[in-house]
């Protein structure tokens, strides 16, 4: 008879003790050129991410070259005094290394990721970018091509035409804000290599600029990689720009942009509202999140569980620009599409879910949700490398101290109900918000109308 065999079982694993998180605080210095550096070391990120922040804003763009900011981004990556823009992008491709920028209202951001062993080399070539950049008469002209190409398509899709709408809506047309970020057809059609070559001159300089480095910096003798790359980098200094008011008319109305034909409306509800300064932050953060930060929140209840109108509605804030005095803005927007027919009823709706909310509040239920979704989830959200240094970037070109995201955490789990409630109702007063409608207006104009949410406009698409 053989041995019956036996199982040898092994103690059940146990859960360590956990340990508490919060978002990493950055150590701080200045190079001797006047370059500001933030540096954040993070064990076992083996990729570096790096994002540098130019005091180049778009309201500093000349009269008629809206976009010239955008085509300076780009040029970055199109060559230096050293290399051709063929082989620029050759060594970044042999350092396993990417780089991008992009220009926005506070600035222009430009970003870089690359093995750590690889940190010093990818380093010097971002550097090169923004010492000597070439600027070539040819790769000008051809980012000008590209950005005139791409003006059609971002008017023919309904998201960024509402997008555009709105800006235009809230913002004095003397304001930058008002137009969009990267130019019209007629001022990219103004813009060559010596208009960028201008504005670079006149605001990229490291006395300005901020550099923010993520990874595991273990063994990487990082002051001697600066020294040898960035701080080469020269430039006189500069004082600070004044930052110019944001005026905004958020009078309630309602603005169709005409889409004959259409089989859905486009909705973008808007205003303006406090930025990251305001010591009501936290509980705006966490009643728009309540209210359409998610498929489990309450817009997304009533207008696509209950109703089937979408597939989603989202409520959000967008930090617009920030000043030193606290005196910048963000945009706050519900979003979403619905089917032509349904766009009245929609509307509808979605103006009961705010008198509800503002006659009703927020439930205990709701806030606990929100607050352990967005803070619970936060160590998985900034396990990378790259977020921490875009998070940290964001706060250096709103003007926030370095621990700011750490506080705003510990905030939005203090925040209370009634004061999310306050919050997201001040945030969206029915009475306040304008209502851009990308869609058919020949079909949902006068149930729109009936509504009696605001006057109604109708401009051509």
């Amino acid at each position: 008879m053989t041995e019956a065999a036996t199982m040898q079982f092994h103690p059940q694993p146990q859960a360590g003790t956990a340990r508490p998180w919060a978002f990493p605080e950055p150590e701080r210095a200045t190079l001797d050129n006047g370059l500001t550096v933030l540096r954040c070391h993070r064990p076992g990120q083996q990729v570096v991410a790096v994002e540098i922040h130019l005091e180049a804003p778009l309201d500093a763009e000349p009269e008629g070259l809206d976009g010239v900011a955008t085509i300076m981004a780009r040029a970055f990556n199109e060559g230096t005094d050293k290399h051709s823009a063929e082989d620029f992008a050759a060594e970044l491709d042999r350092c396993g290394a990417t780089m991008d920028a992009h220009a926005d209202h506070p600035g222009v951001r430009v970003s870089l990721e690359v093995p750590v062993s690889r940190l010093a080399k990818a380093l010097g070539l971002l550097s090169d970018a923004l010492r000597a950049p070439a600027f070539a008469d040819s790769e000008i002209e051809r980012l000008v091509r590209n950005r005139l190409d791409e003006i059609p398509h971002e008017a023919a899709n309904p998201a960024r035409r509402a997008a555009k709408e709105l800006s235009r809506q809230l913002f004095p047309a003397t304001a930058r804000m008002s137009r969009p970020r990267q130019g019209t057809e007629e001022t990219v059609t103004a813009i060559d290599s010596a208009a960028v070559r201008a504005f670079y001159e006149k605001h990229v300089r490291p006395a300005t600029a901020t550099a923010v480095i993520v990874g595991d910096l273990t063994g990487t003798d990082l002051d001697a990689v600066l020294a040898d790359t960035l701080g080469s980098w020269t430039g006189d200094t500069a004082q600070p720009r004044p930052v110019p008011p944001v005026a905004a008319d958020d009078t309630g109305r309602v603005v169709i942009v005409d889409r004959p034909g259409a089989v859905q409306t486009q909705l973008l509800i808007g205003r303006v509202g406090p930025d990251r300064h305001d010591r009501v932050w936290p509980a705006q953060v966490l009643g728009t999140y309540c209210l359409g930060g998610t498929l489990t929140s309450r817009l997304d209840r009533v207008l696509r569980e209950e109703k089937g109108y979408t597939y989603g509605v989202r409520s959000f804030a967008q930090v617009l620009r920030s000043a030193p005095d606290g005196s910048g803005a963000a945009m706050l927007a519900i979003s979403g599409s619905v089917d032509t027919e349904s766009t009245g009823p929609a509307l509808d709706d979605l103006w009961k879910v705010l008198r509800t909310l503002a006659a009703d509040g927020l439930t205990d239920a709701e806030r606990d949700v929100a607050v352990q979704n967005l803070v619970g989830v936060a160590p998985l959200k900034y396990e990378m490398a790259a977020s921490v240094a875009v998070t940290l970037a964001d706060q250096v070109e709103q003007h926030l101290p370095d621990d700011f995201q750490a506080r705003l955490y510990r905030q939005l789990a203090a925040t209370g109900t009634v004061e999310a409630t306050a919050a997201v109702v001040s945030a969206f007063p029915v009475d306040r918000l304008v209502t851009v409608l990308v869609g058919d207006a020949s079909q949902i104009e006068e149930p729109v109308r009936a509504l009696g949410i605001g006057e109604v406009s109708v401009v051509t698409g």
